[in-house]
């Protein structure tokens, strides 16, 4: 069978521009097409690249990310640490990880298209054809590859009874501030269990800091979100910190409701029986999506992407596929299961806080770097062969 010389990459976000230039540099042309009709500059909020999503962007031609995150210091309610973890993390605004992306991409010549809503697929024994909403524009090529998300179409059509996302409990929120009197915490994100939310704060150098808050509440959509005012969000998060000793209502004060992001449901979805069908094939969260507090849903999107390309420079798509999700799907849904841990302590009530509380400092005290080797020195060994 011959190799694959063409993709179709449907999704413009994060995985889908790592995946056209991992295929490009294995000698496999892409082209990348995002639903929406313009771009995402501006739009997200802050996110963790671990050192093994580090290695994998450098693969593609990105380094220097971020600000460094190098700890994460626990706090309970009363604003005591409980426990301190050194994670070797780096900081990003999502919006600046898509711009240096999107611009990669163009430099290498990888075309990305805008406003083409895949709909359907046209297989064929020489290729597969990807259809788009308008009805008038389609694209033919080896492959196709969905790195379109959450809730992904390719992952739709590769399986109907695809399961559908679960939430974890969690509505998101945060912002970027500024200013003088930030408090200052260095290299370190603070996290803090609050009694009824849970609370994260980071300062840089640049005089600029980060909050985010997870609050429990029942399921609503991002549209059903959207249909509370930024101004009523933020004095429900005041409420639900204005019991803790934690800097939340101060960096809450200075948010402006313009400022605020929402980042929605926090949703995972824990196992996808099929990552590939004939010439489909998902990356990303399309394949494995985890919850935001695993810290490790970029990184785990852009070995996945680099790791797909490999494969398909060494393989007929069919032994390609396979090899693919053989070296990626028992830890990506390892990932996917201790986010669903933590998930389930930020939600804790007045006794499992008392437990929660009373456990950390013993779990810190085991998490050694030994301990997370198997998430943080995950590499790639690009050059090697990939057997089918």
């Amino acid at each position: 069978m011959s190799r694959t010389r063409t993709a179709i990459v449907v999704g413009g976000g994060i995985a889908g521009p790592v995946a056209a230039l991992a295929l490009r540099r294995a000698g496999i042309e892409a082209t990348v097409h995002e639903s929406h009709t313009g771009t995402a500059d501006g739009i997200g909020g802050g996110l963790g690249v671990a050192p093994n999503g580090r290695a994998a962007l450098g693969l593609v031609g990105l380094d220097r990310i971020g600000a460094p995150m190098n700890a994460i210091v626990l706090q309970n309610h009363k604003g005591r640490v409980i426990a301190e973890i050194r994670q070797p993390m780096q900081f990003s605004w999502r919006s600046d990880l898509y711009r240096r992306l999107y611009d990669l991409a163009r430099e290498h010549d990888v075309q990305v298209h805008h406003g083409h809503r895949l709909v359907d697929v046209r297989e064929s024994g020489t290729g597969i054809r990807a259809v788009f909403a308008d009805g008038t524009t389609s694209e033919e090529a080896d492959v196709l590859i969905g790195a379109d998300g959450l809730r992904s179409t390719v992952r739709r059509l590769i399986d109907p009874a695809a399961p559908r996302p679960r939430y974890s409990g969690l509505l998101g929120f945060g912002a970027r501030v500024d200013g003088a009197g930030l408090l200052l915490t260095g290299d370190r994100m603070y996290m803090a269990f609050g009694r009824r939310a849970f609370f994260g704060y980071q300062t840089f150098d640049d005089g600029t800091g980060v909050w985010f808050a997870n609050l429990p509440h029942p399921y609503l959509t991002w549209k059903e979100v959207g249909q509370t005012s930024n101004e009523e969000w933020l004095r429900r998060l005041g409420e639900a910190f204005a019991q803790d000793s934690v800097p939340a209502l101060d960096l809450l004060r200075r948010t402006r409701p313009e400022e605020l992001i929402t980042t929605g449901p926090m949703e995972d979805v824990p196992h996808v029986p099929q990552w590939h069908r004939g010439r489909m094939v998902l990356v990303g969260d399309s394949a494995h999506a985890t919850s935001p507090s695993s810290g490790q849903g970029v990184s785990l999107a852009a070995e996945s992407a680099v790791e797909l390309a490999r494969a398909l420079r060494d393989l007929p798509h069919p032994e390609a596929f396979a090899a693919y999700e053989g070296c990626r799907r028992a830890r990506v849904e390892r990932v996917i299961a201790q986010a669903a841990r933590t998930n389930s302590g930020k939600a804790a009530g007045p006794v499992g806080r008392v437990v929660r509380d009373a456990l950390l400092p013993l779990f810190a005290r085991l998490a050694t770097p030994e301990k997370s080797a198997w998430q943080y020195d995950h590499r790639i060994r690009w050059d090697d062969p990939v057997a089918a």
